[in-house]
Parts: structure tokens; C-alpha cells; sequence
């Protein structure tokens, strides 16, 4: 059932981008962080082997289709900030309850940000499973849009680039990127955010409360995902 499901998926991406190339993945990406529902995962692997690899392009493409990804990931993720922005935590316990999301932890997240700021909507982007709610915490701390949306872009960006290159060297095996992106993404995601280790640090020392925060994060979206 799992494989049919991804073939179905396989088949509509290709159909998209066979029809709008990278104005497709664009869309797709603003789709994906205004609602958090299509895997930008399959959706940038896959790009990377359908529109750069299958196409002979070189691989020195992949640094400006990770433009193209992250700019419609911004853009996408600013439609969630400013809806937490302007509907407040009204509108987002109702989205709350529909979407079983724990309003205790927003409000936590949203404490942190307005002590931590863009900074920690940049380190956000990069954490599977915190990248896309990353929006509704700083919309509700009413973070400045023009800093939200350069440490949005820069995030999708590393984020993007990341898998539109694995997409492009592994391509012809799609089996294996697809066990690779559920396995190994993590630890991939880690190593291309290693330059990040000497920010975090320094900050992790002086407010520890942050990684606390991450880790709560981290280990319910585990729970949620066994659940």
C-alpha cells in the first residue's frame, strides 16, 4: 500500500514538472510550508533527478535550484507567519485541535523566540519535524517579517540544496533514495549543519532553556510518530 501511495505521488510530481519545470517545484514548496502536507523530501529528490540529472544539466545547477526551493519555501512559510501573526492564538488553537498540536509547547516555543529571535528560526529550518511549525511561533511573538524571512530563506535554502543534490547523485536508484531520505536524512541534515556547531554551542551555555526546548520537540514528534 506504502509503495503504490509513493508511485502515485512519483507520477503526479512528474507530471508537474514535465508541465512547469522549476516554477512547479517553486509552487510545490509554497504549498508545502504554507500547509505542512506534501513530503518536500520526495519533492526535491526527485527534481534534482528529473529536471537536472534525466537533462544532462551540471551539477553546479543544484546551488541555483536551491534558490528557486527555498524562495517558495519562504514564501510559504510566511503565509503561516503572518496567519499567527494577525489571528493570534485564537485562530491557532483551532488549527491546534484540529491537527492534534500541544498549545503548551507553541507557547513555550513562542517564549523562546522572543528571546532568541530570527536566530532561532534559522536553526528551526534545518530540524525535520520543527521546520515547518517554526512559523507559527514566530508569528505569534510578532518577530520582525524582514528578519522571519531572510533566516526563513537562508534555512530552506541549506535545506533544499541538501536534497536536490542527493536527488541528483542517487537519482537512477530511487529505491535507495527513498530508504536514504527515511533513515539517513537526519544524520545528513547534521553534517551539512556542522558549521552551526560553534553558534550553538556558544548559546546552548548561556541559555539552556533552548535546547531543552529542541529536545522536547524532537522526542514528541517521535512519540506522535509511533502514536
Amino acid at each position: 500500500m506504502l509503495d503504490k501511495w509513493e508511485m502515485t505521488i512519483l507520477s503526479s510530481l512528474q507530471m508537474i514538472f514535465d508541465e512547469f519545470g522549476w516554477a512547479g517545484v517553486f509552487g510545490l514548496m509554497v504549498f508545502e510550508n504554507a500547509t505542512g502536507i506534501t513530503p518536500s523530501e520526495v519533492i526535491l529528490a526527485f527534481a534534482g533527478w528529473m529536471l537536472i540529472e534525466k537533462h544532462g544539466i551540471a551539477p553546479t545547477f543544484i546551488l541555483i535550484a536551491g534558490l528557486y526551493a527555498g524562495l517558495g519555501s519562504a514564501i510559504g512559510a510566511s503565509i503561516t507567519y503572518w496567519a499567527a501573526r494577525i489571528g493570534g492564538s485564537p485562530l491557532i488553537e483551532k488549527f491546534a485541535k484540529i491537527f492534534r498540536m500541544d498549545m503548551s509547547m507553541i507557547h513555550q516555543a513562542e517564549n523562546q523566540m522572543q528571546k532568541w529571535g530570527s536566530g532561532l528560526v534559522l536553526i528551526g529550518r534545518v530540524i525535520p519535524g520543527v521546520r515547518t511549525l517554526i512559523s507559527i511561533p514566530a508569528g505569534l511573538a510578532k518577530i520582525p517579517f524582514p528578519k522571519f524571512f531572510f533566516a526563513t530563506f537562508i534555512g530552506a535554502y541549506i535545506w533544499c540544496t541538501l536534497l536536490i543534490g542527493a536527488g541528483y547523485v542517487l537519482g537512477h536508484e530511487w529505491m535507495l533514495i527513498s530508504d536514504t531520505i527515511k533513515q539517513h536524512l537526519p544524520l545528513v541534515l547534521s553534517l551539512g549543519v556542522f558549521g552551526m556547531g560553534a553558534y550553538l554551542i556558544h548559546y546552548y551555555r548561556s541559555h539552556p532553556s533552548l535546547l531543552t526546548w529542541l529536545t522536547t520537540r524532537t522526542h514528541k514528534n517521535r512519540l506522535d510518530d509511533k502514536s
